[in-house]
């Protein structure tokens, strides 16, 4: 293995421990649930409130040029360190309201993981940078999932001994991005954030079409990473399966559900640099849409429900990092990080909104056809992509692929 290729393997190591904070409440959210009396409502804000930080962290980030005025490396374990704490500190508080701030501080904190993962990465790549964010987003993808299997492991009805083990895990993410993290050839120190150029990503056509193309995807994955294990626990209890050995099927099933989504970043990202980004983008939508809408018609049959997660799963977030790399190629070289927090920031913003419908769609209606609702994303998003393709835009993606 080459230098190169060394360091961004430990890079998406990195990435995957420290990302694995942000579902660890979504994964014992059943547990919460019964020991604070919380309704499915409030189990959102446990996921929303890491969203909230997240936007908010990465806006000072990037308005302070934090990653240019630090090495990029100490930014990420810091961030890392700093989400673990926040973490490990939960059981330590053991109530809803303490758990909400501390929320919010471990999604800032990682507002200086993710984004500045992605710096690191781009320094290392060009011609194969489809591949690069590929392989970052697939890693931040399978660290997500990773508090379920850890779930799935460990004692199903505990929920303590899950935080400090993720909290651990993290901690390790940030020593090994200390260690490994330095830039590579390709590092241009960042131009400060421009507030007012923010505007472009919806005023200039061939970015608005982009960004709604992203927005559509951001609709539909974190609703989706955060709500499938419900929904398969509510599957394999229809079925006959008791309360605890739902939760842990559930458990393994929803791991496997997002985690599979790594494999389908990276062959979405070597495809995307052959093949082009909105050809890859609009495929990606197509499946993780007709998955969303079909899932409910299995809702009593759990193998046939976990195969559509796992298909879902690699389709609904394949695309990610094709969104991100087609701004970084539309947009005005002097304005690229200014455009990139925008499109971050405007799809984390909408991804509160689909997040709490779930839930409230299930207390009206049941759990079975909830899912339907995140349709709209990839519609919306194939309209925009397909748009995409057709405009003189198109010309500047993936090398001229479109």
């Amino acid at each position: 293995m080459s230098h190169k290729w060394r360091t961004l393997s430990l890079i998406a190591l990195a990435e995957l421990l420290a990302m694995s904070l942000w579902f660890s409440a979504a994964a014992v959210a059943p547990a919460l649930m019964r020991e604070w009396q919380l309704s499915a409502a409030q189990s959102a804000w446990l996921t929303n409130s890491v969203q909230i930080g997240f936007v908010v962290g990465g806006l000072l980030s990037a308005s302070t040029n934090l990653a240019d005025r630090w090495q990029a490396r100490l930014v990420f374990a810091t961030g890392a360190f700093t989400g673990a704490v926040c973490n490990a500190a939960i059981p330590l508080f053991a109530s809803y309201d303490a758990a909400l701030v501390l929320r919010f501080l471990t999604g800032a904190s990682l507002a200086a993981v993710y984004p500045v993962g992605m710096k690191i990465m781009a320094t290392w790549t060009k011609e194969d940078r489809g591949l690069g964010l590929g392989l970052l987003v697939g890693a931040l993808t399978v660290g997500s999932a990773l508090p379920h299997l850890v779930r799935g492991i460990g004692p199903i009805e505990a929920w303590a001994p899950l935080m400090y083990t993720v909290s651990l895990v993290a901690a390790v993410g940030g020593g090994v991005a200390l260690l490994f993290g330095r830039l590579g050839p390709y590092h241009l120190p960042a131009r400060k954030l421009e507030w007012a150029r923010m505007a472009d990503a919806f005023r200039d056509p061939s970015l608005r079409l982009a960004n709604f193309g992203y927005l559509g995807h951001m609709w539909e994955v974190y609703a989706m990473w955060t709500w499938i294990p419900v929904y398969l626990a509510v599957v394999y209890r229809s079925a006959g399966s008791a309360g605890f050995a739902a939760e842990r099927m559930a458990a393994f099933a929803g791991f496997g559900a997002i985690a599979v989504g790594g494999v389908g970043c990276l062959i979405a990202g070597r495809l995307a640099d052959r093949w082009g980004r909105t050809t890859i983008t609009i495929t990606s939508l197509i499946v993780s849409g007709t998955c969303a809408a079909a899932i409910g018609l299995a809702f009593h049959r759990p193998v046939l429900a976990t195969g559509i997660a796992l298909v879902w799963g690699f389709a609904v977030v394949a695309d990610s990092a094709q969104f991100s790399s087609a701004v970084s190629e539309l947009a005005d070289r002097a304005f690229v990080g200014t455009q990139l927090t925008a499109q971050t920031t405007a799809g984390f913003l909408i991804t509160m909104v689909s997040i709490r419908l779930v839930p409230a769609l299930a207390e009206v209606a049941g759990w079975r056809w909830v899912f339907l609702a995140l349709t709209a994303g990839p519609l919306a998003g194939i309209w925009a992509m397909a748009t995409l393709r057709r405009s003189p835009g198109a010309a500047r993606l993936a090398g001229g692929r479109g």
